[in-house]
This record gives structure tokens, C-alpha cells and sequence, in this order.
């Protein structure tokens, strides 16, 4: 009898993790794909930034994946709400939790919690049409922004604030948010870091992007592109080349100025009634290799800050959670007797999105020498019955097609690209159930 596996969540951790479960097991093994939206893909359809087209193609392999005879995709079922890690463990012979690594660590200063000081994440999902971001969350309307972090996510957020409206009208970003793009008031935006140009998180790729923009000049201050020690690898050298070529040159004058900033760190965020500031402290580094402040300080005059230093999961209810590395708690992705985790909710949100395959592959085998020789639970036990016991109907994989065929119809009508991403529950389920 085939294995019956549940499997929590369909952004890239919880997809391959199903890909590895039928070719790992040679096929002798049926997967539900759980997932509390009606659309899968997690950060590939929400997280990517929507001119990155090439990353997002992801998603076409992903979907071969849900093709797969031995695969279900079951969206808008929640663990905690729909069903308990009971419920699971009574219908399946595994679950594997892959939720992934869904809000922002916080920088713990003053003013963090002001209106205006935004985690990224929560923007992000704005302009990628996340459902639970409301399209008029954002209003663009202070003259200058910051943006608190030297990664990729970091990149994709001042890249998007950087381009015209124009620019992204070809991308899948909804409607609605692409209107106050159109309406957006920002002339002005600082990426900052806490460390030197070699301690960036930057892919070169990205880094190399934002001085290709059209709508903005890259400015970076020569004592700030400076660097410590020798001797880097090949894509921190690259890095370094880039940030210290745009510290040699002269912005030209386009509509928008780009600061890149290094060996800055933010102390407080300043504001009364929203932000008003953001007072900055030169940094560098102790003979231990620690960041400290020199008390030097800087004031910024923007209206915004957003806040990008890294990912973190959250816990899931019944499941063990570590507060400390903010993971569960797993032997080669083993948790307790059937129970499993892969993904970033499993190591923490490093590597990139194929890191997530051979990371889904280790836990998948780990799973499968578990449970080789068991009796599986009893056929009759299927998911199903409880969910319509409860009221729940999931959006099965021909429905999500039917929310894809909508988003590519009203791109068609608006005259914008291969797709404009429909936005909130609502509208997701009318074109899926009309």
C-alpha cells in the first residue's frame, strides 16, 4: 500500500519536498500539498520581485511537480484552524512542515513600531499581491525612504521603489498597487549597512541591476566604499569592484537618487505621531570583528523605513519550536515519529531556492527509512471527509488554474504583459468558483 504523506506548505521547500517523495520512493507513495492559500508557490509567486521574470519561471517547475499523478494541491486549509497536528497524524502516515520563514527580524531600536517603519516582508507582499496585504496599505507619498539592509530582498525593495511605473507595467504587479506606484512622491532612497562593501549580502547579478537603472543614480561615498583586509572570494570581489566604481563616479541627474551607504547603523527611529527620521551611528569593526559605534551620528529626513535584516519563521501550532534559532528542532529533518521538517522553517532562512532541493531531499530520505516496513494507516482514513465534516473546501490544482487563466485574461484586457496578479481572497475564488 502506498504511503499517504502531508505535506505543509507549496512554497519551493514544501514542492520539492513532495518531487523527492515520489522519486525517492519510486513512485509508491501518494502527497497532499497543503497550503493555507488557494494559490501555490510561496515566496516564487509572493516574494520574488515581479521584474525578475527569469527567477520567477520557477514556478514552471513547480508546477510539473503538482501535475504529478501522485500529488494533490490542497490550498486554503490552515494547520491550527482546519485541521491539528492530530488530525494529520490520524490521516497520514507523515507530515512534513515546510511553512518556511514568513516575517522580519526586528531591529529592536526606538520608533521601530512607528507608523511609517514597515518590515519589508509586509511590502513585498504589497507589490507582489500577497492576499493578506491590503492593494492601499502603502501610500508613497514622503520624498524619502530608507531601506535598512544589504541583501537581495534589500535590492528588490529600492530596485522597486526605483522604477517608473512604466517600467513595471509589463511585470505582474496588481493594478491597484502599480496606481500608486504611478502616484509615488520618492526622489530619495538610502540602503543602509551596518558593515563594509565585502560584508554585503548582495548576488552580483542584483548588485550590478540597480546601476543599470534608468529612473536613478547610484551614489556611494568613497570613505564608505572602503574595505577591510584582501584576498576575497571571486563574488565578494565583485561586489567590491561595483560599490567602489560608483564611488568614483558622478550622478547625472535622474529623477531619482540612489545612496548607498556603509559602516552606518540605525539608533532610533524619530517621529511623533509617525516617522519622521532616522538617526544613523558610524560604525566599524572592534578587534574582534564586532560592529560597534564610533558616536558619530547622522539624521535622515525620510518619512518611511523599511526594514530588511533578515527572515525568520514563525512557530506552528503543536509543532516544536526553537526560540532561539527560530527552527524546529530536527535530526536530518526529523522532529518526533512521523512528524518532519524541511525547508528554511528546518535551517533557517539561508542559500537560495534550490538550496530548498537537496535540503527537501535529506529530510525525504531520513522519512522514508523511518517508516520503511510500517503498516500505513487505514485507507479509509482520508482527509477529505473531515474537511467537508468541518465546512472546508479546498481549492483543488484545476481551480488554481482557473485563478492563473483569470490573471492572464486580465492582463490581455489591460494591455500589460502575460499576467496582472488578482488580489485578495475574494477576488481569487470568484475567478476560480464563479
Amino acid at each position: 500500500m502506498a504511503l499517504r504523506v502531508a505535506v505543509i506548505g507549496s512554497g519551493p521547500a514544501g514542492i520539492y519536498t513532495a518531487e523527492a517523495l515520489v522519486k525517492q520512493s519510486a513512485g509508491a507513495v501518494r502527497v497532499d500539498v497543503l497550503e493555507r492559500l488557494p494559490t501555490p508557490y510561496g515566496l516564487v509567486r509572493y516574494g520574488v520581485a515581479p521584474d525578475h521574470t527569469s527567477i520567477k519561471s520557477i514556478a514552471n517547475y513547480l508546477k510539473r511537480v503538482l501535475e504529478l499523478p501522485q500529488v494533490r494541491f490542497l490550498g486554503g486549509v490552515t494547520l491550527g484552524e482546519h485541521l491539528s497536528v492530530a488530525d494529520l497524524l490520524r490521516h497520514y502516515d507523515a507530515v512534513v512542515y515546510c511553512t518556511g520563514a514568513m516575517v522580519d527580524r526586528r531591529l529592536g531600536i526606538p520608533g521601530e513600531d512607528l507608523p511609517g517603519s514597515v518590515a519589508a516582508t509586509d511590502f513585498v507582499n504589497w507589490y507582489c499581491g500577497h492576499p493578506d496585504v491590503d492593494p492601499s496599505r502603502f501610500t508613497l507619498d514622503s520624498p524619502e525612504v530608507a531601506v535598512i539592509g544589504v541583501g537581495n530582498v534589500a535590492v528588490d525593495v529600492v530596485r522597486v521603489l526605483a522604477r517608473t511605473a512604466d517600467e513595471l507595467s509589463r511585470t505582474d504587479v496588481p493594478h491597484d498597487v502599480l496606481q500608486r506606484l504611478s502616484e509615488s512622491q520618492v526622489k530619495a532612497i538610502h540602503m543602509i549597512g551596518r558593515r563594509g562593501p565585502e560584508h554585503a549580502k548582495f548576488t552580483l547579478k542584483e548588485l550590478r541591476e540597480l546601476g543599470e537603472l534608468d529612473n536613478a543614480d547610484v551614489v556611494v561615498r568613497p570613505e564608505e566604499a572602503r574595505v577591510l583586509g584582501s584576498g576575497f572570494s571571486r563574488q565578494v570581489q565583485g561586489n567590491v569592484d561595483v560599490i567602489q566604481a560608483w564611488a568614483a563616479r558622478e550622478p547625472v541627474g535622474r529623477a531619482r537618487r540612489l545612496d548607498v551607504r556603509f559602516w552606518m547603523r540605525p539608533v532610533e527611529i524619530l517621529g511623533a505621531e509617525r516617522v519622521e527620521g532616522l538617526r544613523l551611528e558610524r560604525t566599524r569593526l572592534s578587534p574582534e570583528g564586532r560592529v560597534v559605534g564610533t558616536g558619530e551620528f547622522e539624521t535622515l529626513p525620510v518619512g518611511m523605513v523599511l526594514r530588511s535584516v533578515g527572515y525568520q519563521s514563525v512557530p506552528l501550532p503543536g509543532v516544536p519550536f526553537s526560540e532561539e534559532t527560530m527552527t524546529v528542532p530536527n535530526q536530518a529533518g526529523r522532529v518526533r515519529e512521523r512528524e518532519y521538517v524541511a525547508g528554511w522553517l528546518k535551517r533557517g532562512p539561508t542559500g537560495v531556492i534550490g538550496t530548498n532541493k537537496s535540503d527537501a531531499a535529506e529530510t525525504v530520505r531520513t522519512l522514508l527509512a523511518d517508516l520503511e516496513g510500517r503498516e500505513g494507516v487505514p485507507a479509509t482514513a482520508t482527509i477529505d471527509a473531515l474537511l467537508a465534516e468541518r465546512g472546508v473546501r479546498p481549492v483543488t490544482y484545476d481551480e488554481w488554474q482557473a485563478i492563473e487563466a483569470a490573471e492572464t485574461e486580465l492582463a490581455k484586457s489591460l494591455g500589460r504583459g502575460d499576467r496582472v496578479k488578482l488580489v485578495g481572497l475574494e477576488a481569487m475564488l470568484r475567478a476560480c468558483r464563479p
